[in-house]
């Protein structure tokens, strides 16, 4: 049996590689998740155009629906989790909508418009939305759990973090691209499936080495029976009503970006409603600062997810593959950024740590503005690569590892950075909705991703190879140079956003216990004013 001993605070006595060991219960978790959700993925674009016969407008607003309901569920799985479930149950329950969805792919029938198994479809995606609603921001959420909130390893937590998704996506997108392309389409999903139930057996097994975190805040709560039921239970069933009302909206996609508009105001004005009435003003800054680096990832999410949709499609028609002699199956290139990630997260995990024991680290505003400029030159290059040798010439595939490669590094730089920000300028009791907030900004993005990557190949006719790549090129030109100064902007803005941060004076939740416990016991006369100020020995 697993075991682990807390210390006084609640957290790990036992280090594994200087890190909590939940860390890497949590790592290997999330890497099945991502193998399953990232092998699907590769293969989902080429599914709705080559097996149900979409137009790649249609497929690609598909796919930015499907991607932007993934993205906007945390905000619903988060506020349960804060209030009621705890991030751990959420976290299983997720897993076990998730496998149903993942299994429920494997049946495609014989495809078509006019298949009636494409009800199995809206279904099968339905299940691995509401699923991913309730586990990805919550287990994110465990991860800074484990960890004070002033602790320096945190940065670092989150890119090994990071790397565990990554090491299952880059598995993911290879072999069950690889089998679904190659095999047929029931192979590629029935592995994804086979994937997240090994995730949901890692997290159960290993659940002690949490050490407690994430558990519910109110167990009995959940205890109690309402209409007959344990509360709990009822919660549960609202998850699964959720499918249902995901299968219909799932069909209708103008009918989600219209949801998504309306919601992301709501949730908008409430955060910044509760920020301005119930926060303290340090408290206050902080949530504005999120804010402005969720608002400005939408715009790095819209580009950046190009890569399942028309990315995967131009790699497929407009690029050599042949590598060593072989045709090397475009889904698979889904596989080049996660591997590129593998490589280089260890990188900058330690780069960023080295750099804050100095006092030279970047802040996070000024990390995302770096993102920014990275993600635009990786189309650029891209664009100029394609124009070098032609339009009429299929595009060296060395140029779809060099945009891969300056998307993982402006990745690098926001993405877990991103997610370290949002769980450390949250105050606790909004941890969960504010990580559900910064899914929500990727929901836009990839609503968004989807509106791109339809005009990429609204233009395009049939047979006309070359006429096509060159609208696909325009649009990554004019998107590009955009990023790139949008990029140097937030660079120029991220002094102002660090103040809002006030990191010099963001303490520890047991480190606040204690001085709110010593303020009580000033004001009952136990201790004299100047023997608690801060610094000072409470003893």
């Amino acid at each position: 049996m697993v075991t682990a001993t807390p210390d006084s605070s609640g957290y790990d006595t036992k280090s594994l590689l200087g890190h909590p060991r939940g860390l890497f219960v949590l790592f290997f978790a999330e890497m099945w998740e991502r193998f399953s959700y990232y092998g699907m993925r590769a293969l989902l674009i080429f599914y709705l155009v080559q097996h149900w016969l979409f137009s790649d407008e249609r497929a690609s607003i598909i796919y930015g629906a499907y991607t932007a309901l993934v993205y906007i569920m945390p905000v619903i799985g988060g506020y349960l989790a804060d209030r009621y479930l705890g991030q751990r149950k959420a976290v299983v329950f997720g897993a076990v909508l998730l496998s149903f969805g993942h299994v429920l792919m494997a049946f495609e029938g014989s495809g078509g418009q006019d298949d009636p198994m494409m009800n199995v479809l809206w279904l099968a995606l339905a299940f691995i939305i509401v699923g991913s609603g309730f586990l990805k921001a919550n287990i994110s959420v465990i991860v800074g759990q484990l960890y004070p909130r002033t602790d320096v390893r945190r940065d670092g937590a989150y890119t090994i973090f990071y790397m565990g998704i990554n090491v299952g996506a880059a598995a993911g997108s290879a072999l069950c691209g690889y089998l679904g392309q190659t095999y047929g389409w029931a192979y590629g999903f029935g592995l994804a499936g086979i994937g997240m139930v090994a995730g949901l057996i890692v997290f159960t097994v290993f659940k002690p080495l949490l050490m407690g975190k994430g558990e519910p805040r109110d167990p009995a709560r959940l205890e109690r029976r309402v209409a007959g039921l344990k509360f709990e239970w009822l919660l549960y069933l609202v998850g699964i009503g959720a499918v249902g009302i995901i299968w219909v909206l799932i069909q209708y996609q103008s009918l989600v970006g219209t949801l998504l508009g309306i919601a992301g105001l709501i949730l908008v004005a409430y955060v910044i409603y509760t920020a301005v009435v119930k926060l303290a003003a340090q408290d206050r800054d902080r949530i504005f600062a999120a804010m402005f680096l969720i608002i400005g990832s939408i715009l790095f999410w819209a580009l950046f997810e190009q890569a399942g949709s028309s990315l995967n499609l131009f790699t497929d028609r407009h690029v050599d593959r042949n590598m060593a002699g072989l045709e090397v199956q475009a889904s698979i290139f889904q596989s080049v950024n996660p591997g590129y990630i593998i490589l280089l997260a260890p990188l900058f995990a330690w780069l960023w740590t080295a750099l804050g024991r100095r006092g030279l680290e970047p802040s996070a505003p000024a990390k995302f503005g770096l993102a920014m400029i990275q993600l635009g030159a990786g189309f650029l290059v891209l664009v100029a690569g394609a124009y070098a040798v032609g339009l009429d010439n299929p595009t060296p595939v060395i140029f779809i590892f060099l945009i891969y490669l300056l998307h993982t590094t402006g990745e690098l730089c926001l993405s877990p950075v991103g997610l370290s920000a949002m769980n450390r300028l949250a105050p606790r009791h909004m941890a969960s909705l504010i990580m559900g907030t910064w899914f929500f900004a990727s929901a836009a993005g990839n609503f968004a991703a989807g509106l791109i990557a339809a005009a990429t190949g609204s233009g395009a006719v049939e047979g006309e190879a070359a006429a096509a790549k060159g609208i696909v090129l325009d649009v990554y030109s004019r998107i590009g140079w955009v990023t790139v100064g949008v990029g140097v902007v937030l660079l120029l803005l991220s002094p102002f956003v660090r103040r809002l941060m006030h990191l010099d004076t963001l303490r520890d939740d047991e480190e606040l216990a204690g001085y709110k416990e010593i303020g009580e016991q000033q004001a009952s006369g136990l201790f004299p004013q100047d023997e608690t100020k801060p610094g000072r020995d409470k003893t």
